[in-house]
């Protein structure tokens, strides 16, 4: 495992597991024990997620030691707001079980997140927090909230993958030092990724498969990255990435396959805003 230094001194490691749609309590449980195992440290949930307890509990039956484990949660739309963040953080804790958390992310750029963000950079100077960020800001917003707030977002977790590879982002990020950390790196499934022919060629020259060229690539830009699947042998063949190296030319071969935009989701559509909106966690 390698990791990167954020922003603010702490180190983060550069790939971690994600729950996203694991709602079963026993099936999260099992799958973030099973990722601990084998040898994951960041574990990557959110409040809307619905699975921060059945996190919390298997943090406290793996055995590993608490300050070797790296957390992430993140702010729902809902409690976007000063007061509404600070009541959110707490609840996020308590499903936890921890006493502190080391990342907390703003979910999405919509509501009173800066209000919310205040709130976080409160959290942040009384340690509740080792680091704060955001995720789905795209360069407009987070120019913005760089330009506005006191501390800066340590990570910004976006849409990365080869059919969308974000190098204008990366740019604005690289501006304000923030560290990218991709969602969805396998692109949701789309373009058949795990067996792509050029993903594919590439990984038979060292030994790997399509899905893993796809994460190495996103750590040789720099990109944290964080698979998700409930499925223990994937989980070891995700982290199983650390023993090669894309050349140059690998890597201009994957440039080629951006489509220059989202085909999961359109932030910039109303009707997916009001959507999102009308998703609420709690009364």
């Amino acid at each position: 495992m390698e990791f990167v230094t954020l922003n603010n001194g702490i180190k983060m490691p550069l790939e971690g597991f994600g729950v996203f749609q694991v709602p079963d309590p026993a099936q999260c449980e099992q799958a973030v024990l099973d990722a601990i195992a084998g040898g994951y440290r960041l574990i990557d949930t959110a409040a809307a997620y619905m699975n921060e307890k059945a996190v919390g509990a298997a943090i406290q039956k793996c055995g590993v030691p608490r300050e070797e484990l790296f957390i992430t949660t993140k702010l729902w739309v809902q409690d976007a707001g000063y007061e509404e963040a600070k009541k959110a953080l707490q609840t996020s804790m308590d499903n936890l079980g921890l006493d502190y958390i080391d990342l907390y992310l703003i979910h999405q750029p919509i509501g009173d997140y800066i209000g919310a963000y205040r709130a976080m950079e409160e959290a942040y100077q009384e340690g509740k927090v080792r680091a704060i960020g955001v995720c789905n800001f795209y360069p407009e917003r987070l120019t913005d909230l760089c330009e506005t707030v006191t501390v800066m977002p340590a990570v910004n977790q976006v849409e990365l993958h080869p059919f969308f590879q974000q190098e204008k982002a990366l740019e604005v990020m690289k501006e304000y030092g923030v560290r990218p950390e991709a969602w969805g790196p396998f692109a949701e499934g789309k373009h058949d990724i795990f067996n792509h022919p050029v993903l594919t060629s590439i990984g038979q020259k060292y030994g790997k498969t399509a899905a893993q060229v796809a994460l190495r690539w996103n750590i040789q830009r720099g990109v944290v990255v964080i698979p998700k699947s409930v499925h223990k042998e994937r989980m070891e063949q995700n982290f199983d990435v650390w023993d090669f190296q894309l050349s140059d030319e690998d890597m201009k071969e994957i440039a080629g396959l951006d489509v220059g935009h989202s085909e999961i989701v359109d932030h910039s559509d109303p009707g997916f805003i009001k959507l999102l909106h009308s998703m609420k966690i709690h009364d």
